[in-house]
């Protein structure tokens, strides 16, 4: 069975990209190819972002649930 990567929260996503940078260090990844992954993560970001503004206007705040956003 293959081990589940997605990246579920902040804390995944913080993990993958420390990952990345030690790869694009020891020369794994290309440059190139890591600024591509780093716009993607600032998409999602810009993503649970807009969410929470959202609720936040709505005045949803009580119940809201990010589970992006969520820290183990």
């Amino acid at each position: 069975m293959s081990k589940d990567t997605r990246i579920r929260n902040t804390t995944d996503l913080r993990s993958e990209l420390a990952i990345l940078f030690e790869n694009v260090k020891n020369g794994h990844v290309k440059a190139f190819d890591a600024k591509e992954m780093t716009n993607m993560a600032g998409k999602m970001i810009a993503s649970a972002k807009l969410d929470l503004e959202y609720a936040c206007l709505k005045r949803k705040i009580t119940g809201l649930h990010n589970a992006f956003l969520e820290v183990k």
